[in-house]
């Protein structure tokens, strides 16, 4: 009798050991704990140390550092009707753990999910030209989106940048041209331009020294000492004809 009691005072401590240590939970900094009494919410507990009621409670372990994954290569079709490849990076982290538990199943898969389809339809929405220049304005665009759409769930999404943008042969191909033709007109309008300001200089020249006979003369003396330096053999000057108009006029 003495031994069965023994016995059975033996199995009660070590069954109060295990409820007790199946009660007690710890919960770092980074850690929350979403709490049910009987299936239905109580609250959010940690960090630190935590006491559940054994099969009465029960507790959801939640993450609030941030998460980062890649988004998979989109096939996404621009505005213009280009067909490119594009992928991202997603920054998010739980900032509800209540609703993150609650509110969907699974929160970092529909997270992906909906990442991958909020990368396609904005990206959808503009040209290939301001998918390779503008990506800042397009990391903006998809981060609220996407934060708009997960701020049911408790989430926010903090930042997402574009990786990647994969073009197929024969459109980096006529981009290349695209470009050549675009310095070619370039180069046109400027050598065009240079014109127009030489000319509009060589007019003002002109009309200085119509103003001035003798600086044209001048203009000619300096020209002559300027081929002289050159040491030619022969020298083929033209005699100016305000020169000879002189020497008649003197005659």
């Amino acid at each position: 009798m003495i031994g069965f009691t023994f016995g059975f005072s033996s199995l009660l401590i070590l069954l109060a050991i295990i409820v007790i240590a199946s009660a007690i939970r710890i919960f770092r900094e980074y850690e929350r704990g979403v709490v049910f009494t009987l299936g239905r919410f109580w609250k959010v507990k940690g960090p630190g140390l935590v006491l559940i009621a054994p099969i009465i409670q029960q507790v959801v372990r939640i993450d609030l550092r941030t998460v980062v994954f890649d988004v998979p290569p989109q096939d996404v079709i621009t505005r213009d009707n280009v067909s490119v490849k594009v992928n991202a990076v997603v920054y998010f982290r739980v900032v509800d753990p209540e609703k993150a538990v609650i509110q969907v199943a699974r929160f970092f898969e529909a997270t992906s999910q909906l990442s991958q389809t909020t990368l396609r339809a904005v990206l959808g929405k503009h040209e290939l030209d301001t998918l390779l220049a503008e990506r800042e304005m397009l990391n903006a665009d998809i981060q609220k989106a996407l934060d708009m759409q997960t701020d049911a769930w408790g989430i926010k999404v903090s930042n997402v940048e574009i990786k990647h943008v994969d073009i197929n042969e024969s459109m980096i191909r006529a981009i290349a041209r695209q470009a050549e033709a675009e310095r070619e007109r370039r180069a046109k309008i400027i050598h065009a331009d240079g014109e127009l300001q030489a000319s509009q200089k060589l007019l003002e020249a002109a009309q200085t020294l119509a103003r001035e006979p003798q600086a044209m003369q001048l203009r000619y003396l300096q020209t002559l000492t300027t081929i002289a330096a050159d040491k030619n053999s022969t020298i083929v000057f033209p005699l100016p004809v305000d020169i000879l108009t002189a020497v008649l006029n003197r005659g």
